[in-house]
């Protein structure tokens, strides 16, 4: 099973430095990176680039103009350049821990996508994990869902479950099949602004047949403080959200197979 890393970002190549490194310490590597970046400015395709130098993996940058949130659209072009059959996504302001990649392959089943969880880190903590290399324990000041640091295989075997709704849904820490996301087309692209299209797309996987583990105590990420995003744009995709639920669709229009058929080049 080949497996690609999809790591999403957009103008913060601090956090995604700290991302990068983490993928340096995994005890299972991934076989290759994609960075699937919304448009940053030209200071992370130099970070990029210089990791790219001695990253232990092929480091691919795939980049398209800023014109707005249009995170499906990042995704589904890494996505379409990806050469793994399992396809692992987290955000560029998540760090993983050592045994990420690891606890991923470890749970991959076929017609099952996986959910995973994150632990939320406070200012000072994010500072401390981005600029000094800290990665949080179970006992590390500044972090909330302490349980989340936990990890256990053991453990992940008994709390881990089929969650077979859009729930506790995150982008920030999912897998799935290469396969199974080019048959609902991938990320909706008409969602542009914060919000829904997680969910939107959990459901036509959903709806597709596929399962959706919740893991627990396994694929720890640690999520960097920032800000949050402007709710703007929440109107206009829940009426997005709420007409696939309404009409079970399994498929969008407007998705990866635009940049799956022909070229895929920007």
């Amino acid at each position: 099973m080949k497996t690609t890393l999809i790591i999403t970002t957009y103008n913060w190549k601090e956090a995604l430095k700290a991302v990068l490194e983490s993928v340096k310490r995994q005890s299972v590597m991934p076989d290759e990176v994609i960075v699937a970046d919304d448009g940053s400015r030209d200071d992370t395709k130099q970070l990029i680039d210089q990791f790219s130098s001695d990253f232990p993996v092929p480091l691919i940058h795939s980049w398209h103009e800023d014109n707005g949130f249009q995170l499906a659209m990042s995704r589904n072009r890494a996505i379409a350049k990806a050469s793994g059959d399992y396809l692992i996504m987290v955000d560029g302001d998540m760090v993983l821990s050592p045994t990420f990649i690891q606890s991923h392959k470890q749970v991959a089943q076929a017609n099952r996508f996986v959910q995973g969880g994150r632990v939320l880190t406070d200012e000072t903590c994010s500072q401390e994990i981005m600029h000094h290399g800290l990665v949080p324990s179970i006992f590390t000041k500044g972090i909330r869902n302490r349980k989340n640091c936990i990890t256990s295989r053991l453990l992940s075997k008994v709390f881990s479950y089929v969650r077979n709704n859009d729930k506790a849904t995150r982008g920030c820490n999912m897998a799935f099949w290469r396969a199974d996301v080019i048959e609902v087309n991938g990320f909706n692209q008409d969602f542009v602004g914060w919000g829904r299209e997680d969910s939107e797309f959990v459901h036509r996987m959903l709806n597709a047949g596929k399962e959706r583990l919740y893991l627990k105590f396994s694929g720890v990420g640690y999520h960097l403080y920032h800000n949050e995003n402007s709710r703007a744009s929440l109107a206009e995709n829940d009426a997005i959200l709420e007409n696939t639920i309404d009409n079970k669709l399994t498929r969008c229009e407007n998705g990866v197979n635009q940049f799956t058929v022909g070229s895929c080049d920007e």
